[in-house]
């Protein structure tokens, strides 16, 4: 059974249907009752699950089914809504990880309208405020509520230092005054975009069904199954901030590349970036020129010599020594690039002689 089907069942024939006035229906979707309140949705802890998933499938007559898994008891839900129908303005406490199956879906998010087309997801920021278009035409969307503390811990894994990813633990969790989110799409590139999203499909199939009938250890399953989804978004998924943040995603992915080279200096290359962050390498030419006014060689060859300023200066190492640790194996350039940025040979400097 695909995704699409999995998910079409379970809103249409999971258990007992819920009348549109059942008051578990404004959980699942509370329209639009003030054009200036905002509602804060809490994270719904049903048998201590870190993760939950809301299934949404709307038809061209603006009906909704939905349902959510894990829950006391199995139900659906089924409401028809109006024309150009707004859910209420909304936040989170917690993460919210949606993924477009079939159709378009429309988000107003910070007060701006952002249609997400099939195989796009966006990852929504605590404290994000934003509504959803109930009307937006037949399409089918799931979102997974994910808890804090099971974000963190997916972050925390090695998933996240092997690409752009590692990069959102510090937008998401530790930039609590930006109100965020991120826009993921599949890859341009030929081939990539029906593998990703098949891949995708398939772990979130076994999410769903863990999630809709947990056994013993399921929370395990669940989280490496997040895990391989964060991994898949990584690798095969590009994403876009919104305008109001990318000037300190910039600032936040310099961060990052410069804390890799100051660990790796000694052999750091240019390729290494590439592998590691995966942007092409005029990239990082273009970001470190613009935070520090330095080429990729120069600011690597100036952190180099800062750590033969340092070595000089507090060890009693040889200045052979000193210039292999700092990642010069040709000792002739590292004394002639030395003495041309200080103005004094490295056995000058030693002694204090300008």
């Amino acid at each position: 059974m695909t995704l699409l089907e999995m998910c079409k069942k379970l809103t249409e024939q999971s258990g007992r249907l819920l009348p549109a006035e059942h008051p578990l229906g404004a959980r699942i979707v509370c329209p639009e009752y003030s054009a200036s309140s905002v509602e804060v949705k809490t994270y719904p802890l049903m048998n201590e699950q870190r993760i939950f998933a809301l299934c949404w499938n709307i038809s061209k007559e603006n009906k909704l089914n939905a349902t959510m898994c894990p829950a006391p008891e199995r139900f659906h839900y089924s409401r028809v809504f109006e024309a150009n129908c707004l859910t209420q303005l909304h936040t989170h406490d917690y993460l919210e990880l949606s993924y477009i199956i079939e159709g378009e879906f429309t988000q107003i998010i910070l007060g701006k309208e952002i249609t997400f087309s099939q195989g796009d997801l966006c990852l929504i920021d605590k404290n994000c405020i934003h509504q959803d278009d109930v009307a937006t035409g037949k399409a089918t969307i799931l979102f997974l509520g994910i808890a804090n503390d099971m974000f963190k811990e997916v972050m925390n894994e090695n998933i996240t230092t092997e690409n752009i990813i590692s990069f959102l633990q510090s937008a998401l969790m530790k930039q609590t005054s930006i109100q965020q989110y991120l826009h993921f799409k599949p890859r341009k590139v030929p081939g990539a975009a029906e593998s990703s999203t098949a891949s995708l499909d398939s772990c979130l199939s076994l999410l769903l069904t863990e999630l809709g009938s947990p056994n013993v250890g399921g929370a395990y399953i669940c989280k490496g199954l997040l895990l391989r989804i964060f991994r898949i978004l990584s690798t095969e998924y590009t994403f876009s901030l919104s305008k109001e943040n990318q000037k300190a995603m910039n600032w936040l992915v310099f961060e990052e590349v410069s804390n890799y080279i100051k660990a790796h200096f000694q052999s750091v290359s240019i390729q290494d970036l590439v592998t590691i962050f995966h942007y092409q390498e005029d990239y990082f030419n273009r970001l470190i020129k613009q935070k520090t006014g330095l080429t990729y060689s120069g600011y690597v060859q100036q952190i180099r010599l800062e750590k033969a300023e340092v070595l000089l200066t507090t060890t009693s190492m040889s200045i052979d020594a000193i210039a292999e640790a700092s990642g010069y194996h040709n000792k002739g350039f590292f004394y002639k690039i030395f003495q041309k940025k200080y103005g004094v040979t490295p056995a000058n400097y030693r002694r204090g002689i300008t």
